[in-house]
C-alpha cells in the first residue's frame, strides 16, 4: 500500500530549497531515456505526486508516449533525518499531464513559489504520478501499491 508520510511531504517540498531538486526520469515508446531536474514535485495525496511542467521539452514528450517514470530525491546533507539507506528514494509510477480543471490547480498551489514565478502567466499543466513503489537507493522496498 502506497501512503505517504509526512516525512516524505516536508522532504519533497523542501527540496530545491535544500539545494536537490528532484530528478525524474522518462523514456520514449521507443525506450530512449532521459532525466529532467524537477524543482515543484510535491505529494499531491497520499499516493501521488506531483509537478508543474513548464518548459514542454524532452520530459512532456516521453510521457505522451510512455507513462512509466521514475522520481529520484536523496539529500545527503539530512542524513540523520531520513531513515533510508543513502538518504534516498526513488518513486516510480505512472504519469499523466493534466491541462485544466481542479487537480491543475491544485498542482499549481502546491508548486513552491519559485517555480510559480517562472510562469507568471500560468501557462504550463500539471503532471501527476500514481506512484506503484517508492524503493531506497539499494532497491529496498519502502511502500509498494497493492496489486490485488
Amino acid at each position: 500500500m502506497i501512503k505517504m508520510t509526512p516525512l516524505m511531504r516536508e522532504l519533497l517540498a523542501r527540496a530545491t530549497d535544500d539545494g536537490v531538486p528532484c530528478l525524474v526520469g522518462t523514456a520514449t515508446r521507443s525506450g530512449h531515456p532521459q532525466i529532467s531536474p524537477k524543482g515543484s514535485v510535491a505529494v499531491f495525496d497520499e499516493s501521488t505526486l506531483s509537478y508543474w511542467e513548464r518548459s514542454f521539452r524532452s520530459a512532456a514528450a516521453a510521457i505522451r508516449e510512455n507513462p512509466r517514470v521514475v522520481v529520484y530525491y536523496r539529500n545527503a546533507a539530512r542524513t540523520a533525518e531520513i531513515p533510508y539507506r543513502s538518504a534516498a528514494m526513488r518513486f516510480h509510477g505512472k504519469a499523466r499531464i493534466v491541462e485544466s480543471g481542479p487537480e491543475r490547480d491544485r498542482a499549481w498551489e502546491l508548486t513552491i513559489p519559485f517555480e510559480q514565478e517562472r510562469d507568471p502567466q500560468k501557462k504550463g499543466v500539471a503532471v501527476l504520478i500514481d506512484v506503484d513503489r517508492i524503493e531506497e537507493l539499494s532497491g529496498a522496498v519502502i511502500m509498494e501499491r497493492d496489486t490485488a
